[in-house]
């Protein structure tokens, strides 16, 4: 994948996890957005060596649940 399409690839997925940290954590959509933008699980996102950009929303919802929780995220194997 070229670099240029990942931004292009956010701007789809990130509204969804936003979305699901919403209904999670009951909060609103800054303070989500907040919360996502500030994770280990964003920075990884962000990256396209990592390969998390094919992930479903909720796979990498998953994962950003279990940052919280453990305080990292285990990469899938196909990642």
């Amino acid at each position: 994948m070229e670099q240029n399409k990942l931004p292009g690839l956010l701007v789809f997925i990130v509204p969804q996890i936003v979305e699901l940290i919403i209904q999670e954590y009951s909060c609103n959509d800054e303070k989500a957005t907040e919360m996502l933008y500030e994770s280990e699980l964003y920075a990884a996102l962000e990256k396209e060596e990592t390969k998390l950009w094919h992930l479903s929303a909720h796979a990498l919802f998953e994962m950003y649940k279990e940052e919280l929780q453990t305080g990292h995220i285990s990469y899938p194997e196909e990642a």
